[in-house]
């Protein structure tokens, strides 16, 4: 348990657009019982397994009153995580229920998150991009394609984003590849508006939206970020899941080898 709040904190800690300089990514802020807290604050909290909950994003009308009270140094409202604390009574009652639930834990097996398998085909897709344009998948062969799924609700996603200009899309200017980020499950203003900011930002790349979830329904499920690298010939080749420090940095090797092919 206390290995994973460490780990839940450690991994929060061409294209057809041209691509400028990306604004400094945002920094996440904690609110520890109604107080900022730091990350030193969690892994004391989380190693003696005081965490209780932690909730990833607010609503507006929660951002705006947590900035009344603390003024500028609260931003948008993705980025900031809500943590709760066990009481000293909830906490004992809560060890007795995680040492019950132990043995059966244990035996528990985590779901395949992934429909499309190494080695395995994608099926065609047409994507449509917040700009009205089009993308099918089969248009694109001879070409090596990053498949990103994303929500605007999503941190990790959006903190993803910040280094795909530099580490994704840069390196591969000009070269036979092309990233596609396809918002799961939402509408075309949502993804919209957020994109107008993401592009100021700096990541102004392919954006499309998947409002019914048909072309994710044939990549995966659960959790996101997930990315799927996809060969000249549509089969996919590597998968992940989150935002880990490295996560990208495996995604462009990978890349730099299909280009090489």
């Amino acid at each position: 348990m206390k290995k994973l709040f460490f780990f839940v904190f450690i991994i929060i800690a061409q294209s057809f657009y041209g691509q400028d300089k990306v604004t400094k990514k945002p920094e996440y802020v904690l609110i520890i019982n109604n107080e900022i807290g730091t990350m030193a604050d969690v892994e004391k909290y989380g190693a003696e397994g005081y965490v209780k909950s932690m909730v990833k994003g607010v609503s507006e009308s929660e951002r705006n009153e947590l900035a009344k009270k603390f003024g500028d140094k609260i931003g948008d409202k993705e980025f900031i995580i809500l943590i709760g604390i066990f009481s000293e009574q909830e906490k004992v009652e809560n060890d007795k229920k995680i040492a019950a639930q132990s043995e059966k834990s244990q035996k528990l097996v985590k779901d395949d998150e992934y429909i499309l398998k190494l080695n395995e085909k994608a099926k065609d897709f047409t994507l449509k991009l917040v700009d009205g344009k089009e993308v099918k998948l089969s248009d694109l062969k001879g070409k090596v394609v990053l498949v990103n799924f994303w929500a605007t609700w999503c941190a990790p996603c959006l903190m993803e984003f910040y280094d795909v200009p530099s580490k994704i899309i840069e390196p591969n200017k000009n070269k036979n590849f092309v990233f596609l980020a396809v918002s799961r499950g939402e509408t075309q203003e949502v993804v919209s508006k957020k994109v107008t900011k993401l592009r100021k930002d700096g990541m102004d790349f392919n954006f499309g939206i998947d409002p019914n979830e048909k072309i994710w329904n044939e990549f995966g499920k659960g959790s996101i970020p997930k990315n799927f690298l996809l060969d000249q010939d549509g089969v996919l080749r590597f998968m992940s899941t989150g935002n880990t420090p490295d996560n990208l940095d495996n995604i462009a090797a990978e890349i730099k080898k299909l280009l090489a092919k």
